[in-house]
């Protein structure tokens, strides 16, 4: 599943990313998350609303979420 997301500007924003995704039921691996490109690629069945309330409720906006 790649995650793209907006807002996120140092290493710093990728190290809350992760630790949002982390912490998600349904998400088993996180792949990567790219601060140039905006995204984030992860495995696992997480619902994609989880996806966007987490990443939201760490500062930053899903964008789009592609399967």
């Amino acid at each position: 599943m790649k995650i793209f997301i907006e807002g996120m500007s140092c290493s710093h924003c990728v190290a809350h990313v992760k630790e949002a995704l982390k912490g998600l039921n349904g998400i088993t691996k996180i792949n990567e998350v790219n601060l140039e490109g905006g995204y984030a690629v992860v495995e696992g069945s997480a619902a994609e609303d989880s996806i966007r309330t987490a990443i939201d409720d760490a500062g930053y906006d899903v964008t789009k979420i592609e399967k």
